[in-house]
């Protein structure tokens, strides 16, 4: 007997995004109102998309659950910065550049420093894996290196670029690197990323029942839905998401940071509600997991797209960005190296993100 599955409002808003879509193929507009109605529904969009991933990831555990809201948060973020290098607009090249290093700067100080901090406030002290957060933060610390830093110092290519022998290289040594990621998340040192033992019984009275097997494939497809419609919205609107930038007279740069938040929001709320219970080792995962994701999987993607429409891609940071990125992991260093932490930790890294969004607007 088949058990009937309940339909929720996120998977209506699946549903309605899509329906969205189609609408826009077949009857394509250009007022401020239709533009309107078709951005609300690209960020509810996302907001079901990451929705569908958490109920799989209730149904595999939180390994792999971290794992699948990761990717899926990925996707949407390649296609969102695929879209906008397509428009061939001034500035095109630094999209995905502007793009990762947002989501950095999101994921390691704004995303943990909101965890840290309210899951402080409530709970005082915070306690987590050093093992597998600190391995987190040096995956994501190389990939940036490797991709955001390395390209400022190489002379094969002019500029802060990478030549094609180098794209293909740095792509094929970052998929590498987040696959023995997830190998040991999943596999080898799966215990390294898991909830501390004692934090268990307060998450367990706070949580929901675990989704059937036909609810977990349900989610799948309408996490499927809600990706196509996110995908084709985001191709859609993005002439429109770059002429508000414009609008508003903030530089280029700021495009990425829209993009990173408009992708990362959905992502935050599941880390927050993980560091109210005190699972900050589940808010840890999420944040620099995607943060790891984000590099390798989007990075070559774009590399693919620029060596094969012949674009250019300029991926090596300015001065300014590199002294925060160092900061930023610095900071994180420090706040992951003893395995506790408290509301302080969490206002130092809110005050990095805060300084990196102000002079993103006043460079």
């Amino acid at each position: 007997m088949i058990k009937k599955i309940k339909f929720g409002i996120n998977d209506l808003t699946s549903v309605i995004a899509f329906a969205v879509l189609l609408f826009s193929l077949l009857f394509p507009f250009d007022t401020i109102f239709l533009i309107s109605v078709a951005g609300v529904f690209l960020g509810l969009g996302i907001s079901s998309a990451v929705h569908s991933a958490e109920v799989i990831a209730q149904r595999l555990g939180p390994s792999l659950g971290t794992l699948i809201l990761a990717l899926a948060v990925t996707i949407i973020e390649v296609a969102l910065i695929v879209s906008l290098m397509g428009n061939q607009s001034e500035g095109y090249d630094k999209i995905a550049r502007d793009t990762v290093f947002a989501a950095i700067m999101i994921v390691t100080n704004g995303i943990i420093g909101v965890c840290i901090l309210i899951g402080g406030i409530k709970h005082k002290e915070l306690t987590f894996q050093t093992m597998g957060t600190s391995a987190l933060l040096a995956v994501l610390a190389v990939l940036s290196v490797l991709t955001l830093v390395l390209p400022n110092f190489t002379t094969s290519a002019i500029g802060p670029t990478y030549s094609v022998g180098q794209l293909i290289f740095v792509s094929v040594t970052s998929i590498a690197l987040y696959g023995a990621l997830v190998f040991a998340q999943t596999k080898t040192h799966k215990n390294f990323f898991e909830a501390i033992p004692e934090n268990q019984i307060e998450s367990l009275e706070e949580s929901s029942e675990m989704p059937t097997r036909t609810r977990a494939w349900f989610s799948f497809f309408m996490l499927l839905l809600s990706l196509v419609a996110v995908v084709g919205l985001a191709k859609i609107l993005s002439p429109s998401i770059e002429s508000a930038i414009a609008y508003i007279g903030a530089p280029k740069s700021v495009v990425g940071i829209v993009i990173a938040l408009l992708v990362l929001a959905p992502e935050t709320v599941a880390a927050v509600k993980a560091a109210r219970i005190n699972q900050l080792q589940t808010s840890l995962n999420l944040a620099l997991g995607s943060g790891a994701a984000s590099i390798a999987l989007t990075i070559p993607v774009v590399s693919v797209y620029s060596i094969f429409t012949d674009s250019k891609l300029t991926l090596g940071l300015d001065g300014k960005s590199l002294i925060l990125l160092l900061t930023t992991f610095l900071a994180g260093c420090l706040t992951v190296g003893v395995g506790r932490s408290t509301a302080l930790h969490g206002i130092v890294h809110l005050v990095i993100l805060a300084g990196y969004i102000a002079l993103s607007f006043m460079p």
